[in-house]
C-alpha cells in the first residue's frame, strides 16, 4: 500500500469514526416531562451595606394561589409580531405568544406560546418589583402579590404603553410604565415618589421565573439551554441540571449564585429557538442572581439595581428592558450595534464560533440575496470552495502526480523486494527530486471535517433554518429528509416511517441516497485499490455514510451532496490539466467486473 492510500485511508477513517461517534453516543434523548410544581417567588435583597435586608423574612413572598391568579385583571399586549397580557396581579408579564411562528408546517398548528401564567403548566414569566430597605417591610414595596391598577382602556401595543400604578397607603406611590418596540423588547420604567414624611431606600429589580425545566428541552451536547447572562464581557452558559450545584442560601435554603455587575451585562433563561432576557442600561451596574428552588423545582435569575435613599419629597426613575422572542440572529444583532454588549452570543455558537459564526453571516445574506435557504446553503458551499481552492488544487495536483509515478513505485518495490527500510528510503527521494507531496491528498478531507462540525453546529441552533423550505417535499431545512423509499418518495398512498423510529434510519430518502451516489462517484475518479481490505473500505464507505448522515437535517445533507459535487468536478479537471485523465466510466465497469477465482 503506497503512502498516498495509506494517509488518504487514514484520513477518511478517522473522519468517519468522529461522525458516528458523535451520532451514535450522543444522540438527542427523548424529551421528559417536567413535573409541575408548587408556586413561589422571593424577591432579591437589596445590595449594600445598610441597604434593603438580606433576611429572608424581610424579602420573601409567596405568589397567589393558582384560582386567585387565574382570575386577576389583565391588560392585552397586540403587536403586528407578539400577543399576549399583562396580569396585574403582580404586574407580571406572563402570556406572551409570537405570531410569525408555528409548532409545527401545518397551517393550523398554534403558534409558539413563551410566556405562560401561573396555573398553567410550565409556568414562565418576568416579575418586577422593589426590595425593602430601612424603615420598610415587605407588604411596603410592590411585589408578586401586588394588585396593580391600570386605565379601564389600556392595551399594550407598538404605538402605545401601559402604565400601572400601585399606593401602598404610607406615602409611597409606585409606577411601572411598560412599552414594546416593533419586535420582541419591552422596555420597562419602575418609579416611586417618597410622600411618607420620612427617609426610605429601596431597591428595584427584575425576576424571570420559570417553573420546571422546558417540556421540549433538548438535552443534547450540541445545544445550550438553561441559563445564559454576560457579566462585564463574560458570557456564562448554565444548564438547568448544574444550577442544582449553586451554593445553599442560608436565607430560605435556596441555590444561587450571585455575580456583580460593573457596567454592562444581561441575564435570562435561552431555549432552543427561543429567549427571554433582563437587560439593565447600557453602562448600569447591577447585581446579578441565579437562583434554583429545589423543593419546589423553580428556576430563577434576577438582576438587583443599586439601593436609591429617597427623602421626603423625592422620587427616583429606573428603566430596564426585557427581551422575550424569538432569537432571530439580525433582530438581536440590531439589539447589540444599539448598545447590549454581546448580546449576539445569547446565540450557542460553540467552540468553533470563530467560523460557525462569520459562516452564518454569510448564509444570512446568502438567504436574503436568493430568498431560498437551500440554495443559500449551495450558494455557501460554492463560497467555501473557492476559500480553499489553493489547498485543494496542490492536493488533487499532487494526486495527478502520484499516478504519475505509479510505474516508478512498482520497480522500487520489486527492486526492494522484502526490504521495507530500502523502499521507504528509496520513495523518500523519489518523491523529493519529483517535488511530491504524499500527505497532500489528506488536506481536503482534514479542512472539511471543522467546516462540516461548524456547519452542523449552524443548521442545529439557528432559528433562520427552523422550517425553511427548498423545494417540493423538502419545506425543513434542519428536519431530516422527509421522503422515504418505503413509500417510493410519496408516490405509494402510506406515510413515510416518523424521523425517530428505527425504519427511517433504514429506509432513507432522496438527499441521502444522492449524497451516497456523489460520494461514490467521486471515488471512481480513481481505479479500485488492489489491496482487498482498501477495496472493501472503500466499496463500503459510500454507503454507510449515506445511512448515517440519513437522519441529520436535510440542509447538513444538500451541503454534503454540493460538496461531493463540486469537488468531484474541481479533481477531475484539475488531473487532466496535470496530464492525467480519471476514467470514470471504466472505473465504474471494473468494479462491477467478478473477480477470477484463486485456482485451487
Amino acid at each position: 500500500m503506497d503512502d498516498q492510500n495509506k494517509n488518504l485511508i487514514l484520513a477518511t477513517v478517522l473522519s468517519f469514526l468522529v461522525i458516528l461517534g458523535w451520532y451514535t453516543l450522543f444522540p438527542p434523548p427523548e424529551p421528559e416531562q417536567a413535573p409541575e410544581t408548587a408556586i413561589s417567588e422571593t424577591a432579591p435583597a437589596g445590595d449594600t451595606a445598610g441597604a434593603p435586608s438580606a433576611s429572608a423574612d424581610a424579602v420573601a413572598e409567596t405568589a397567589a394561589e393558582d384560582a386567585e391568579a387565574a382570575e386577576a385583571p389583565r391588560v392585552a399586549i397586540n403587536t403586528p409580531r407578539v400577543t399576549g397580557s399583562i396580569s396585574l396581579q403582580g404586574g407580571r408579564i406572563d402570556d406572551l405568544s409570537l405570531k410569525d411562528y408555528r409548532e409545527t408546517l401545518d397551517e393550523d398548528s398554534p403558534i409558539v406560546k413563551l410566556l405562560k401564567p401561573v396555573g398553567e403548566a410550565q409556568a414562565y414569566y418576568a416579575l418586577y418589583g422593589w426590595a425593602p430597605g430601612s424603615g420598610l417591610g415587605p407588604s411596603d414595596v410592590p411585589g408578586a402579590n401586588t394588585l396593580w391598577t391600570a386605565p379601564a382602556d389600556a392595551a399594550l401595543s407598538e404605538d402605545s404603553p401601559v402604565t400601572l400604578t400601585w399606593d401602598n397607603g404610607k406615602g409611597l406611590t409606585f409606577s411601572r410604565t411598560i412599552s414594546v418596540d416593533e419586535n420582541y423588547m419591552f422596555s420597562v420604567t419602575q418609579s416611586v415618589a417618597n410622600a411618607s414624611g420620612g427617609t426610605v431606600s429601596l431597591a428595584p429589580y427584575g425576576t424571570l421565573a420559570r417553573h420546571g425545566e422546558p417540556q421540549d428541552l433538548k438535552n443534547f451536547f450540541i445545544l445550550h439551554e438553561g441559563l445564559v447572562a454576560m457579566a462585564d464581557g463574560e458570557l456564562a452558559e448554565i444548564d438547568y441540571d448544574d444550577m442544582a450545584d449553586f451554593e445553599p442560601d442560608p436565607r430560605d435554603g435556596s441555590k444561587s449564585e450571585v455575580k456583580q455587575i460593573e457596567a454592562n451585562g444581561w441575564t435570562g433563561f435561552t431555549d432552543h429557538y427561543w429567549m427571554s432576557t433582563l437587560v439593565p442600561a447600557p453602562g448600569q451596574s447591577f447585581r446579578s442572581i441565579a437562583k434554583y428552588d429545589e423543593r419546589r423545582e423553580i428556576y430563577q435569575t434576577d438582576i438587583v439595581l443599586p439601593t436609591v435613599t429617597l427623602a421626603d419629597g423625592q422620587s427616583s426613575e429606573v428603566t430596564t428592558e426585557l427581551f422575550a422572542g424569538a432569537k432571530e440572529w439580525a433582530t438581536i444583532r440590531g439589539y447589540q450595534k444599539d448598545g447590549i454588549q454581546g448580546f449576539l452570543d445569547s446565540i450557542d455558537w460553540g467552540w468553533f464560533f470563530f467560523l460557525t459564526k462569520p459562516m452564518f453571516a454569510v448564509l444570512h445574506w446568502l438567504n436574503v440575496m436568493i430568498g431560498n435557504m437551500g440554495w443559500a446553503i449551495i450558494g455557501l458551499t460554492v463560497l467555501i470552495k473557492i476559500l480553499v481552492f489553493p489547498l485543494a488544487y496542490k492536493s488533487y495536483a499532487s494526486m495527478a502526480k502520484m499516478k504519475e509515478l505509479q510505474p516508478e513505485m512498482e520497480k522500487l518495490k520489486e527492486r526492494a523486494g522484502d526490504d521495507r527500510q530500502k523502499m521507504q528510503k528509496e520513495m523518500m527521494e523519489l518523491y523529493k527530486k519529483e517535488k511530491v507531496n504524499p500527505a497532500a491528498g489528506c488536506l481536503p478531507i482534514l479542512i472539511q471535517i471543522p467546516i462540516f462540525f461548524s456547519l452542523y453546529k449552524v443548521i442545529f441552533v439557528t432559528l433562520e433554518l427552523r422550517h425553511a423550505p427548498f423545494f417540493g417535499p423538502f419545506q425543513d431545512l434542519s428536519a431530516p429528509d422527509p421522503t422515504s423509499i418505503m413509500n417510493l418518495f410519496g408516490l405509494l398512498p402510506f406515510a413515510a416511517p416518523a424521523p425517530e423510529s428505527i425504519l427511517a434510519l433504514v429506509f432513507i430518502g432522496i438527499l441521502p441516497i444522492l449524497l451516497g451516489v456523489s460520494m461514490w462517484l467521486q471515488q471512481k475518479l480513481n481505479p479500485a485499490p488492489t489491496d482487498p481490505t482498501q477495496q472493501m473500505i472503500f466499496a463500503w464507505m459510500p454507503w454507510v455514510f449515506m445511512f448515517m448522515l440519513g437522519g441529520f437535517a436535510s440542509g447538513l445533507v444538500v451541503y454534503w451532496i454540493a460538496n461531493n459535487t463540486i469537488t468531484f468536478t474541481q479533481q477531475y479537471l484539475i488531473m487532466r490539466s496535470h496530464g492525467y485523465t480519471p476514467d470514470v466510466f471504466g472505473n465504474i465497469k471494473s468494479g462491477f467486473k467478478k473477480k477470477p477465482k484463486a485456482d485451487s
